[in-house]
């Protein structure tokens, strides 16, 4: 028998309180993925340890009340592969930028996933959309324009990758949307974790290098701990709390992200990283508080 979805709650609180937690891992999740990369680690590398520590967990925590094959199913199948291969690409995308770039720019850039999903609500799923947001869209985008300064010196091809993963990360968003209370949340992190093992597995071996200390072990296995644990309590958080009262608390990422890049790598944004991700963080407030009065 599969596992059953669980029934949306009416939660907010603990709703809010996964969200902030959820984001604090995945900040951790990053930190360490860039102390890894700066220190020479390949990022097929970190991915695979990201999605194999997943998958772990993800199969004890459906294999604990028994191992029969139908308790693996979904009748969802393609849209749970679907949104699954858009967060793997959009990991590795992560993780070979931060070889590169600071992490405020990286979750700067990526945080115009809101913003994206508003324009692809009008494009994919025919919403409506009004003056205000699409005021709210220009002005996202330009905060990103802010930010990368793509005729500017301080420009690097690597901030690419950001907007792409702020465009997959739309779409997952979305699909998350899709199967909350119609596939279990234990069953879209086995998916997760094995379909991320399996495409990352041939590449990890090819270019591994064993960990170098005890503190780098650490950080590789917890990069699929906390990864986990991240989506494990973000896909539970829209049980118990509407989407749009969620999103504003996702801005903890980059308040987490510039404490721990000034604590630990001595990251300080420029003048125009900072303004650019306030511009960013302001249309998706006024997408937020638009979406709340529709």
């Amino acid at each position: 028998m599969a596992v059953a979805a669980r029934a949306i709650e009416d939660r907010p609180q603990l709703g809010i309180l996964m969200m902030l937690v959820a984001w604090y891992f995945f900040a951790m999740v990053d930190v360490s993925a860039k102390w890894l990369a700066l220190a020479g680690y390949p990022a097929f590398q970190l991915v695979f340890m990201r999605y194999a520590g997943h998958l772990v967990i993800s199969v004890g925590m459906i294999a604990k009340d028994g191992m029969a094959l139908d308790r693996f199913r979904t009748d969802h199948i393609w849209l749970v592969l679907s949104r699954a291969l858009l967060l793997i690409s959009a990991t590795l995308g992560n993780f070979y930028a931060l070889s590169y770039l600071p992490l405020t720019i990286i979750s700067a850039i990526m945080f115009s996933s809101p913003i994206i999903v508003c324009f692809l609500s009008m494009t994919i799923l025919k919403e409506q959309i009004g003056p205000w947001r699409w005021g709210a869209i220009l002005l996202g985008f330009a905060g990103v324009l802010i930010v990368i300064r793509p005729f500017g010196e301080t420009f690097h091809p690597a901030m690419i990758l950001p907007l792409y993963n702020a465009t997959a990360l739309a779409l997952y968003s979305l699909m998350t949307r899709r199967l909350a209370g119609i596939v279990a949340t234990e069953t879209q992190q086995l998916y997760l974790g094995a379909l991320g093992t399996m495409l990352t597995l041939p590449f990890a071996l090819w270019f591994w290098i064993p960990p170098q200390s005890l503190l780098d072990t650490a950080l590789l296995v917890g990069l699929g701990v906390m990864g986990w644990g991240g989506h494990q309590l973000l896909t539970n958080a829209h049980r118990f709390a509407p989407a749009n009262t969620l999103m504003p608390y996702t801005y903890s990422f980059m308040i987490y992200i510039a404490a721990f890049s000034w604590l630990i790598f001595g990251d300080v944004p420029d003048f125009w990283v900072v303004v650019g991700a306030l511009v960013i963080v302001a249309s998706g407030l006024v997408i937020w508080k638009r979406e709340q009065r529709k």
